[in-house]
């Protein structure tokens, strides 16, 4: 008689998300970030702005009894074919489903990256420090969903949006190109692409940008030293 159970639970597969369950994360996400606007302050980097934003989210979450998930903070990889340390990751945010739990490799994942039409730099970490940890499966291995969230600092979206869309065309190809997906209140823009993950399973990520521009650096921003900007 085995005393494990088997790897994949019977029934509903672990990495798989239900529409209803993509549309509650983006609810969630929204409202959270939402939420976090008065928390938040000029200038505040990436690691803490996304700390602020988890909390609220957590909020949210209690506020509307939400039940049916669990949202957790940073979540490190673990790597045992090696012991480089460099690929290692955290990921920002990640939510657990009931279907998920018990699974240590299934959750959803949530990037969080800033982004603004002023900072091209930030724009291309967008996709090279982001998106491509979901194509590489460094971030959601084999699973059918993932999550970027974009702070946008300097608007109009539009320009940040077609900065990364062309960004990911130009390194995934043209059929991964961003698609307008149906809005919320609390986005400025929503948008969905399908992506090849190590080459042979794919995964469609959901990116999210939300109007960050009271967490931009003044300085930079008014001052147009927009290069000196800090990654974190």
């Amino acid at each position: 008689m085995p005393l494990l159970t088997p790897d994949l639970p019977f029934g509903q597969p672990p990495f798989g998300l239900l529409r209803d369950q993509v549309a509650t994360v983006i609810d969630l996400v929204c409202r959270g970030a939402d939420a976090a606007l008065p928390d938040l302050r000029p200038g505040m980097l990436e690691v803490p702005t996304t700390h602020v934003v988890r909390k609220a989210m957590r909020r949210v979450k209690a506020a509307l009894s939400l039940s049916n998930l669990e949202i957790r903070g940073e979540q490190e990889l673990d790597d045992m074919t090696t012991a480089d340390p460099t690929i290692l990751g955290r990921i920002d945010i990640t939510l657990k489903f009931p279907h998920q739990f018990g699974i240590e490799d299934a959750y959803v994942a949530i990037e969080c990256k800033r982004v603004g039409s002023a900072f091209a730099e930030l724009n291309a970490r967008y996709v090279t420090q982001g998106v491509d940890r979901f194509v590489t499966g460094q971030y959601a291995a084999g699973h059918d969903w993932g999550f970027m969230l974009g702070y946008v600092l300097v608007l109009p979206v539009e320009d940040v949006v077609k900065a990364i869309d062309h960004r990911i065309r130009w390194t995934y190809g043209e059929q991964a190109k961003l698609l307008v997906e149906n809005g919320h209140a609390l986005a400025l823009a929503i948008l969905e692409g399908a992506l090849v993950q190590n080459s042979s399973h794919a995964i469609r990520l959901k990116h999210i940008f939300i109007d960050m521009t009271a967490t931009a650096p003044q300085h930079d921003v008014e001052g147009g030293q927009v290069g000196e900007i800090s990654a974190l």
